[in-house]
């Protein structure tokens, strides 16, 4: 399959158009309009500095449906305990920030670039961006963010400063999306660490097709 080149149209190609590692497109820009069509068609962006923009739609998807959520014993005991205070949409650039620290830090996986950095803020604003946050002692010790369009939740990273801050922080929005009827997480690219919490692979024709479902 052709990588697609974006122009200023406010349009993508079909995901299914996608190539085998999921890369479907290249350019284009991070305004809040294409940001919100790309999600509701199961595409994201995902680059770093020294790349155009690039928009990916893998097969399989990793999804965690909130019913399945999994919690160890040991972070059942941390919850518990209530060592952090959890919070939501009081901290988002300062959660933003941390991950996109936490990724260049450690060179793993695809940096949250200025551009990305500004777009989400952007799109936090508008109400479609949300953050949880973790508090140890009245300091953000962990956190994540992520979009929320009908009843889908899209997943973009955490990260945490404290053992078990962001794992805490996720189990805090999994259980609240799951009171607010929402259908699916989408974890977008697979890992282990999501997989405990019972996240799974489905293909990606199921995902649209669920995706459909929960944005209507």
């Amino acid at each position: 399959m052709p990588v697609f080149h974006l122009t200023d149209d406010l349009i993508f190609p079909p995901p299914d158009f996608a190539e085998s590692d999921g890369l479907l497109a290249v350019g284009g820009d991070l305004r809040v309009e294409r940001l919100l069509l790309a999600y509701s068609m199961g595409i994201f962006p995902w680059y770093s500095d020294d790349y155009p923009i690039l928009w990916w739609s893998p097969d399989p998807r990793l999804v965690l449906f909130p019913n399945e959520l999994k919690i160890s014993r040991s972070l059942k005991q941390t919850i518990k305990r209530g060592i952090f205070a959890i919070t939501m949409n009081q901290a988002f650039e300062q959660v933003i920030h941390g991950c996109a620290r936490k990724r260049r830090n450690n060179e793993d996986g695809t940096w949250i670039t200025d551009e990305m950095k500004s777009a989400y803020i952007e799109l936090h604003a508008a109400g479609y961006a949300h953050s949880v946050e973790a508090w140890l002692n009245n300091e953000l010790a962990g956190g994540l963010y992520g979009i929320a369009l009908g009843r889908a939740f899209f997943g973009e990273s955490m990260f945490s400063l404290r053992d078990n801050a962001s794992k805490v922080a996720f189990v805090h929005l999994v259980e609240n999306l799951m009171q607010d009827g929402f259908q699916l997480i989408d974890c977008q690219v697979t890992t282990h660490h999501l997989m405990s919490f019972g996240a799974r692979e489905i293909p990606r024709v199921e995902f649209l097709k669920l995706l459909k479902t929960a944005l209507t």
